[in-house]
């Protein structure tokens, strides 16, 4: 992640993690932390010894991230055929550093750093759609604007977005594209989201899919908007959307689409990772 990204974001210091940790929770003083090199853009994070990570968030919006994770993931672990962290302890603002933070246990594996095969697809279906079958009942209300609800409340922004990136994009396709997905016909009943499996939340660990992590933009909502790997990560999209109707097909092109145009803009001057990742993805979809 870049120094700063957002104009009222928190710098964690290294020097600032370790005091942190080693005042509050004393019994990983004496661990070996390292800062870890990623594209989120709302965390730092820090390896702490061979099997915990911890995790601050940046900015103000992300607070509430951990602390929805620690409140479901219990709850849909379970019925999940991949790993996904387990919480080991919150942390509490001191030293200057003003939100609470987090400490995980570490997922072993890496990020996807290429596109992948067929049988990764069907280990990452699979897991999709075990988690939008896991009973939405005591779910918490999606918020106005967050993802999995309609694209229509996305049209404007997605279409300021496009015109400020002039030849950045392909415009009139990107566009072409956005409007039959908005056009699409809805959904059903609403299921659980991760809502951003995007290359790195999705780790691989011994040559296969093997854990989702950073699940701080979970709700409910559209399923198409858990389609979006198709195009980020697989090197068949199709395998992965195997038995999916042209019109989720259609909203999920539409996430992605929308996705990539809002990050780039926001992000083309601070996050070389993630312009790469938008572009990628959005060439992918028009294709």
């Amino acid at each position: 992640m870049s120094a700063r990204m957002h104009p009222d974001q928190v710098i964690a210091t290294p020097a600032l993690v370790r005091q942190l940790v080693d005042e509050q929770f004393p019994q990983w003083a004496d661990r070996p932390m390292t800062r870890v090199e990623h594209h989120d853009t709302d965390h730092d994070v820090h390896r702490l010894g061979d099997d915990l990570v911890v995790r601050l968030p940046v900015v103000g919006w992300a607070t509430g991230q951990a602390e929805a994770e620690r409140r479901w993931l219990p709850v849909l672990g379970p019925h999940l055929p991949l790993a996904v962290p387990q919480h080991r302890a919150t942390g509490r603002p001191a030293h200057g550093y003003p939100y609470a933070w987090s400490v995980w246990e570490w997922l072993p594996g890496h990020p996807v750093r290429q596109r992948l095969g067929d049988q990764d697809a069907d280990l990452l279906a699979h897991f999709v759609a075990a988690l939008h079958a896991v009973p939405t009942d005591t779910a918490p209300p999606r918020r106005p604007r967050s993802r999995g609800g309609p694209l229509a409340e996305r049209d404007d922004e997605v279409r300021e977005c496009v015109a400020v990136l002039g030849s950045a994009v392909d415009g009139p396709r990107t566009l072409a594209t956005w409007t039959d997905a908005v056009a699409a016909p809805g959904w059903g009943e609403d299921v659980w989201l991760h809502g951003d499996l995007l290359p790195g939340n999705v780790l691989v660990h011994e040559g296969r899919v093997s854990a989702v992590i950073d699940w701080g933009s979970l709700t409910t909502g559209d399923p198409a908007a858990d389609l979006v790997p198709a195009w980020h990560l697989f090197r068949r999209p199709d395998r992965f959307l195997h038995g999916q109707d042209d019109a989720t097909v259609a909203r999920a092109r539409g996430w992605v689409i929308s996705q990539a145009v809002i990050a780039l803009p926001y992000h083309r001057d601070t996050n070389p990772g993630i312009v790469a990742q938008s572009l990628r993805a959005l060439a992918a979809v028009l294709s």
